[in-house]
């Protein structure tokens, strides 16, 4: 019954109604009618009431009052907006959906919409924040409905526009729970509103703005990409028509975003940075936090953001010099070209691009020298890269920040990341294009010498890479002086430092030109030392062209004319300090290089090289170090017409080489060490004999002195020494020509014939073959009587080995026997005869025999 006098109440025209004009009258009594049903406690009959006003409201002609904004106000704001944001708090869900889509509707129809704020705004709050802000989860279970309520507030901001200033709070209290919303379409709907918001009230905004700056960056890192874009875009609005100390607050959060593996987010972030350089109230209080966000989206991986980062760039920079026109009156009027040496001259940044960078540097390295050693890779790559275009805009104003900004470089140039590495590299390069040589120079060698590291050695390669050919002509020598100081040279045995040293020996031959010459000596020495390194052969390659490029600037030739002019002084530089080698000596791997490389070179260098081979290789020397030198030396007779003697003087030094160096090392000592020195000595020896440089009548000089400590070495433990000596003495028998001291002679054959029970067969063919040559020599000299007891002696030992269980020592006897069967055949066949019947296989006594018989009788 009460319910049916209400509604009998409300259909009656009440005075507010009859002073409406006719057609808002019309409205307001057909409105009348329905609106009882949104009281009912049906749900269907709620439901009903709002289909029936929805089909009233769209439905309606351009003709009825329904579609006449002003005759709708009046109904609108007196009947149905209070009830229909009652029923924003209906049970239903489906009433609540209807109930805010007829607010919408009703909105964007009425003639003053900005009326229903007061009324609106606090509803939409409540629904959306409830009376604590911080309340989750939000008193609007349903997250459609909860868009279709912050879209209705975007149309209230859109439609309010200045009116909104006295509801801020209740805006704001809305957006800061819908910007944390789980839905993300709520999230980004929310994010245009703020903006939007911003725009409409920027008289009043900045009260509230900073309540919105902690939701917005909570969602800065939503994992919707498009919910990121939104939240950037928002906070560069609200921060625009807000309070500008949120700046601070929110730029750690941008710098993150440009991390981002998404594109567009990255690009959201430099348009609004940009766009605060041109147009932030407060600008010039933030430059120094604006400019590395714009300016790191220069070297973006994408070609749009980095055009974009480039365009906005160049208008702040214009901007800024208009604005500062009286300052930068001289600049403009007397404007220097860009320097002769400039990197791209064509792309070089606009005088208030350059300014910009300069006025602000002092502020912006600190940060950078602190993010280019961070942990995080990224961070790293990042700050590096953003050093390098600092640099390239700052030009001379670097020299300033010299000493902090090498430091930096040596620090981050040892980075694990190559990206890193790469940057910082161009960076020094830059310094080197624009820093006096004169100023880095005096800051950077303190440095190395301190402690020299392969980082600081990439530093200075980058820098005279950097550095103009004129500006460092006067400065060659010292540096290369510097390089070749043993502090620095040999400042470590990693191969990562010797690859540096090589890199600025590269850098000092690609910058100078012809400039660098004179200073060649010093750079073959670096060179030297970089070849002598552990796991150098990874640089051949390098080395070789560094080699070329340097002996092309010295003296117009190839790497063999590089040494030929500077082998000499290289041998009495590295001599100067043989007195303390070792076996681990880095001088002694350098003067093993120098002798391996040199090549012809070494003959004209003996001189030189002879004393200090002398002198090493003395008993009382390293052990070690002699195997090594030893070893080198070896190597270089074996190949001597073109080493040693490829001057033909090497027989001038032949008395020292075997009586001061060979002689020595061939004595026996007790241990491994001292057999393995024997071994390397039989080797230089037979390495001398073998080149073919020592005349018949040199052989038979050094025979004399040599023979001895070779017949004795014939019972060393190493096969390799045995065999080698084995053949040394067949050559001393061939260059004898014959027995031409019967005493000495005869000592020959009993230690070869020694041999023949070696373990070794290949020692085993080379004593028999030394025999033959043994018994050839008897005959040359034509007095074979006087050792006939001998030649005897050894037909009986010999006919032995024929019945030896090694075919082939079996047919290298055989073979010895028929050739020195020429002496005394007779005795022979006796001798044979006398053990044939002895042999388990007489068949080579039998091949003997036949050989002996077959022979024509001597005259």
């Amino acid at each position: 019954m009460a319910a049916l006098v209400a509604t009998e109440a409300a259909a009656l025209p009440g005075p507010a109604e009859a002073a409406e004009p006719a057609a808002a009258a019309e409205l307001s009594r057909a409105l009348s009618r329905l609106l009882p049903g949104l009281e009912a406690d049906s749900k269907l009959s709620r439901r009903r009431a709002l289909e029936a006003l929805q089909r009233a409201l769209e439905t309606a002609r351009p003709e009825a009052p329904a579609a006449d904004p002003a005759a709708f106000q009046g109904p609108w704001a007196r009947l149905l907006l209070p009830r229909l944001l009652r029923c924003l708090a209906d049970p239903a869900e489906g009433c609540r959906a209807l109930a805010a889509h007829l607010l919408d509707l009703g909105l964007r129809r009425a003639a003053r919409p900005r009326d229903a704020l007061p009324r609106l705004l606090p509803a939409l709050a409540a629904r959306l924040a409830g009376p604590d802000p911080a309340h989750r989860p939000p008193p609007e279970p349903c997250e459609e409905l909860r868009l279709a309520l912050v879209q209705l507030l975007r149309v209230a901001v859109d439609l309010g526009g200045a009116a909104l200033a006295p509801h801020l709070d209740d805006a704001v209290r809305a957006l800061r729970c819908a910007l944390l919303d789980p839905f993300a379409a709520v999230r980004r709907e929310s994010c245009e509103c703020a903006a939007g918001l911003a725009r409409a009230t920027p008289d009043h905004f900045h009260m509230q703005s900073e309540s919105l700056i902690g939701p917005l960056m909570q969602s800065i890192s939503h994992q919707h990409w498009k919910v990121r874009v939104a939240v950037i875009e928002a906070t560069g609005t609200v921060i625009q028509f807000g309070n500008g100390k949120s700046v601070d607050d929110v730029l750690p959060h941008f710098a993150q975003r440009l991390f981002d593996d998404v594109p567009q987010v990255r690009q959201a972030v430099t348009r609004v940075v940009g766009g605060w350089l041109l147009a932030l109230r407060d600008r010039y209080s933030f430059f120094h936090k604006l400019i590395p966000l714009l300016l790191s989206s220069l070297d973006d991986e994408m070609p749009h953001i980095v055009q974009e980062a480039a365009s906005l760039w160049a208008e702040a920079g214009l901007q800024w010099q208009k604005e500062n026109e009286e300052d930068l009156k001289d600049k403009l009027d007397f404007a220097s070209p860009p320097p002769a040496h400039h990197p791209s001259p064509e792309t070089r940044p606009g005088l208030g691009c350059r300014e910009l960078v300069f006025r602000n540097l002092s502020k912006i390295l600190p940060a950078i020298c602190h993010d280019i050693t961070d942990w995080v890779a990224a961070t790293r790559v990042k700050a590096a890269r953003l050093l390098a275009v600092l640099l390239l805009h700052a030009e001379d104003h670097a020299t300033q920040h010299l000493e902090a900004l090498l430091r930096t470089l040596l620090l981050a140039c040892a980075d694990e990341e190559g990206a890193v590495v790469s940057s910082c590299t161009r960076s020094a390069e830059l310094i080197g294009t624009f820093v006096s040589p004169e100023v880095f120079l005096k800051l950077l060698w303190p440095m190395l010498k301190k402690s020299p590291s392969a980082s600081g050695l990439l530093v200075l390669a980058a820098v005279i890479r950097g550095c103009p050919r004129e500006a460092l002509r006067p400065h060659l020598k010292a540096i290369t002086t510097e390089l070749a100081g043993a502090h620095i040279r040999q400042g470590s045995e990693h191969l990562r430092y010797g690859e540096k040293l090589l890199q600025c020996v590269q850098a000092l031959v690609s910058t100078c030109g012809e400039d660098g010459r004179g200073c060649g000596l010093q750079l073959l020495q670096v060179l030297v030392t970089v070849m002598a390194l552990p796991g150098a052969p990874g640089l051949g390659n390098q080395l070789q062209e560094t080699e070329a490029a340097l002996a092309a600037v010295e003296s117009s030739g190839d790497g063999q004319d590089l040494y030929r002019q500077h082998v000499g002084p290289l041998l009495e530089w590295l001599g100067g300090s043989q007195r303390g080698w070792t076996a681990h000596s880095p001088e002694l791997l350098q003067f093993s290089v120098l002798v391996a490389h040199a090549g012809p070179a070494l003959g004209e260098a003996l001189p030189q090289l002879v004393p200090v081979l002398r002198s090493c290789l003395q008993p009382d020397r390293d052990p070690q170090m002699r195997l090594r030198l030893l070893s080198v030396l070896s190597r270089a007779l074996l190949s001597a017409k073109e080493t040693v003697d490829s001057q033909g003087q090497l027989h001038r030094y032949l008395d020292t080489v075997v009586t001061d160096i060979l002689v020595p090392n061939l004595q026996w000592r007790a241990g491994r060490t001292a057999a393995a020195i024997r071994t390397a000595a039989v080797s230089c020896l037979w390495a001398l004999i073998s080149s073919e440089v020592l005349s018949a009548t040199q052989v038979e000089d050094v025979r004399e002195t040599l023979l001895p400590p070779v017949l004795t070495a014939l019972e060393e433990d190493s096969q390799m020494t045995r065999l080698t000596c084995c053949r040394i003495v067949s050559a001393f028998l061939k260059s004898s020509g014959g027995a031409s001291e019967p005493d000495k002679f005869i000592k020959i054959y009993p230690e070869l014939l020694k041999r023949l029970d070696d373990v070794s067969t290949e020692v085993r063919l080379a004593a028999a073959s030394a025999l033959a040559v043994w018994l050839e020599c008897i005959r040359d000299d034509g007095a074979e009587a006087c050792y006939q007891r001998d030649v005897q002696h050894l037909y009986k030992e010999l006919l032995v080995y024929l019945d030896d269980p090694d075919s082939a020592v079996q047919d290298a006897v055989l073979e010895v026997l028929q050739a020195g069967s020429v002496l005394f055949p007779d005795l022979l066949v006796r001798e044979t005869e006398a053990v044939v019947h002895k042999h388990r296989s007489p068949t080579r006594c039998e091949q003997l025999l036949q050989h002996v018989q077959a022979r024509p009788p001597a005259p």
